[in-house]
């Protein structure tokens, strides 16, 4: 899953994460699996701490999952009720047979930005150039196809190499040193190679090019045997967005940002904090465009995702019920945000 990420030690799958917040009067238990940390995580990590899920009667633990693919078989096992995970984890299971259903997106849009080497100014000057990813067919690979066609070019077309570096750290470095021309990436990664005077060939975020970044996902009988469940977590999911994008609690967002994600660095994790206000949504509605954009650069590399029906991914009746009767603006209005 694509997103502005820092670098923290994975644990061994389904290993506990250390949230020390275990509210008394939860009544319902719950596990919930992270595929990954970054920023979006911020959110979830609030709500544990901020005893937002015990404001619904939910005792959430929160566990991290060292790679998508084992979070999406612990969802359809059962081992886990709830996965917070990006779209192609999704569509790549449902290519295989498994059908999850996303219930809301916490961040729908491409928010990278397409970097390039000091002595490359322009779109046109990325002809027969190197760029570098994680994974050919993965998020990287994803963003960085996303941001070719954002500014006219083509992989075949226009001569362009992609090389399989290594995770969002590993290609900053490969730019840095001269291994490839250009990379799309993203937050505090861009921004150090900004300041050391890389160009930047476009900033990816006014584009609004749809991406499912990060989502609630559950089993389907799950939504079928606990729908009223389903929807308090979506109630957590809203009030947490809300409490993280209101300016009041700024500070106790950036100290979460330092903390949960290893930044001792103020100015960092000030970056990050403003990284996340654009990078979330308040309203988050399941993107089916943003899923389109998954399904159709999946079936280049893997023809199976050509069938994957998009539509059987979703399940939005529940944040649009929260939406219809006024829950997201009162809970918005609580914190100050109109």
């Amino acid at each position: 899953m694509a997103g502005k990420y820092w670098i923290v030690s994975l644990v061994t799958a389904l290993s506990f994460i250390a949230f020390d917040v275990v509210p008394a009067l939860a009544q319902t238990k719950i596990t919930v699996g992270v595929a990954a940390m970054s920023p979006r995580t911020i959110p979830l990590i609030i709500a544990q701490e901020q005893g937002l899920f015990a404001k619904q009667g939910i005792e959430a633990r929160v566990v991290l999952i060292k790679g998508a693919p084992i979070l999406v078989a612990s969802l359809v096992s059962g081992e886990l009720d709830v996965g917070y995970t990006g779209g192609t984890s999704v569509v790549g299971a449902a290519a295989q047979g498994s059908y999850l259903k996303i219930l809301s997106s916490v961040s729908s849009k491409l928010t990278h930005t397409m970097l390039a080497s000091p002595n490359l100014k322009t779109a046109e000057q990325l002809h027969g150039k190197r760029f570098g990813i994680q994974s050919m067919g993965g998020t990287t690979w994803m963003h960085t196809i996303l941001g070719l066609e954002h500014i006219g070019l083509d992989v075949k077309r226009d001569n362009i190499n992609i090389l399989v570096i290594g995770d969002s750290v590993l290609i900053g470095q490969s730019l840095e040193v001269g291994r490839i021309d250009a990379a799309v990436l993203d937050g505090v990664l861009a921004r150090r190679l900004i300041n050391k005077g890389f160009s930047v060939i476009v900033d990816l975020t006014p584009a609004n090019i749809p991406m499912v970044n990060q989502a609630i996902v559950v089993a389907p009988d799950f939504v079928q045997k606990r729908g009223e469940l389903a929807e308090r977590i979506l109630m957590v999911l809203v009030d947490s967005l809300a409490f993280t994008l209101a300016p009041v609690n700024k500070g106790i967002v950036v100290k979460t940002i330092m903390r949960r994600l290893q930044i001792s660095d103020t100015k960092v994790a000030e970056e990050g904090y403003q990284d996340l206000l654009t990078s979330i949504d308040r309203k988050p509605f399941p993107s089916l465009d943003g899923l389109r954009n998954i399904r159709r650069l999946m079936a280049t590399q893997n023809p199976k995702a050509a069938n994957v029906k998009i539509e059987d991914l979703i399940d939005s009746r529940f944040i649009r019920k929260l939406d219809e009767n006024g829950f997201i603006e009162k809970v918005g209005a609580t914190y100050g945000i109109k």
